[in-house]
């Protein structure tokens, strides 16, 4: 594998029309989960991607499944457990294209998972581990899982990529401060939003955010600004990469995702750590232009084309 993921995954019940979800009256059911978005991305832009996880023995987790491997993912880690139901979501929408998501996620079919089910073989034949602060949210069981996870990585040298991804609907600030830190010495790879920073080493300057989290051992350090674009460093070069506008914004869910998903694919293709924020961006702006977790994941030769290195494709 060039990246696996480790992670949760939930049925998405997506609005069918915008506004507040207490007079939304039909859903449309999708899937969604942060760190399987991840991996669905970089399958879509080519890279060979797997996904660890456990969901529920139901009709649910069997659709998911069966997506999932649709997608190319590689599924061998992937196990469907009894007697704890997949995980479902409801997604409100408004006419912005800002978006809450309401959870029920009590009993996740991940609470069964443990240090002893990560296979080793696995993480020794991959070259990027990349993990995201959603799931460690979940519950205490899920925390020491990453945490042996990483410790399993840096075993057999994969680089580590980490998205905060911090949702104060699942923790509060002082947990994910607390678990983050114990984190960050094993990253390699840190993409953070400019607005979780504040939670992580309070009022600071990006320029002086960007210094501290090199001072973890951090190699490369992504600060994503939204609308305003990006910045990336390596400790000794820092580069200020605009946004490229988005050709609509329809919802904002997933954008994230896709520019961890975007970056990682261009890191493995041998780009410069500016390049990969471009060719981020340009796969974060791609992905808001179409609703659903997921949906707007686009293609390599889609970002080229984006981008403007490429003439379009005809599908």
């Amino acid at each position: 594998m060039d990246v696996i993921t480790i992670g949760d995954a939930m049925i998405a019940m997506c609005p069918k029309e915008k506004g507040p979800i207490i007079f939304c009256n039909t859903f449309e059911r999708k899937l969604g989960g942060a760190e399987l978005n991840v991996a669905m991305g970089c399958a879509r832009l080519g890279l060979k991607s797997g996904w660890i996880s456990k969901l529920g023995n139901d009709d649910f987790g069997k659709y998911i499944l069966k997506t999932v491997r649709g997608e190319g993912i590689d599924i061998s880690e992937v196990e469907l457990v009894d007697n704890y139901p997949t995980s479902v979501y409801f997604r409100e929408v408004l006419a912005d294209g800002s978006s809450r998501s309401f959870y029920y996620r009590e009993k996740s079919p991940t609470s069964t998972m443990k240090f002893e089910d990560l296979n080793e073989e696995y993480f020794k034949n991959a070259k990027i581990l990349h993990i995201t602060g959603v799931f460690p949210s979940i519950n205490m069981n899920n925390r020491e899982i990453i945490l042996e996870a990483v410790k399993l990585a840096k075993k057999f040298d994969l680089t580590i990529s980490f998205d905060p991804n911090i949702r104060l609907k699942m923790w509060t600030k002082e947990e994910a401060k607390a678990y983050i830190e114990k984190l960050l010495p094993y990253v390699d790879i840190l993409l953070i939003g400019d607005e979780e920073i504040e939670i992580l080493l309070g009022e600071t300057t990006i320029e002086d955010a960007i210094k501290t989290f090199h001072s973890y051992g951090i190699e490369k350090v992504i600060v994503k600004k939204g609308a305003k674009g990006a910045v990336g460093s390596d400790g000794q070069n820092v580069y200020e990469v605009p946004a490229i506008k988005p050709k609509a914004l329809v919802d904002t869910v997933g954008a994230g995702d896709g520019f961890a998903a975007g970056f990682l694919t261009a890191l493995l293709k041998g780009e410069s750590l500016e390049d990969c924020v471009k060719f981020a961006n340009a796969v974060g702006s791609l992905v808001v232009g179409v609703e659903g977790d997921n949906e707007g994941l686009p293609y390599y030769d889609d970002v080229l084309v984006h981008l403007g290195k490429s003439k379009k494709v005809e599908r």
